[in-house]
């Protein structure tokens, strides 16, 4: 599947973004999706994920409560609502899609095989 992510932009504190990822090449419905982050000179950051049987989504501590991850599979796109940014939100954020994972590698960037190019997210102060 090859995911294409876009909506990211310089917005300031207290404002609020929503990503897409447009998903293509297979069947969308079937892969557990997710969204990572990563800031200059950090690690890739687990930011939320949600199954394919679209039950309840999962977050990092970080963003739960701002941010809302939500996926349409009639469209094959992947949503990531982001309210309240703070500047620390800054990085480059990453869609990515894979299949048979199980519920405690959710938060593990090497359980995914499909990655979306990133699109980036700056909040100024």
């Amino acid at each position: 599947v090859q995911l294409q992510a876009s909506g990211g932009g310089l917005v300031q504190a207290g404002d609020s973004l929503r990503l897409s990822c447009a998903a293509s090449g297979r069947t969308f419905r079937g892969y557990t999706v997710a969204w990572f982050r990563q800031a200059t000179g950090k690690e890739r950051e687990f930011v939320a994920a949600i199954k394919s049987t679209n039950s309840n989504p999962f977050y990092a501590d970080s963003v739960k409560g701002r941010f809302t991850i939500s996926r349409d599979n009639a469209k094959s796109t992947l949503y990531l609502q982001m309210n309240s940014l703070q500047p620390e939100d800054t990085a480059v954020y990453y869609c990515t899609a894979t299949t048979g994972i199980i519920h405690s590698n959710l938060g593990v960037p090497s359980s995914y095989y499909y990655w979306g190019q990133g699109t980036q997210v700056t909040v100024s102060s």
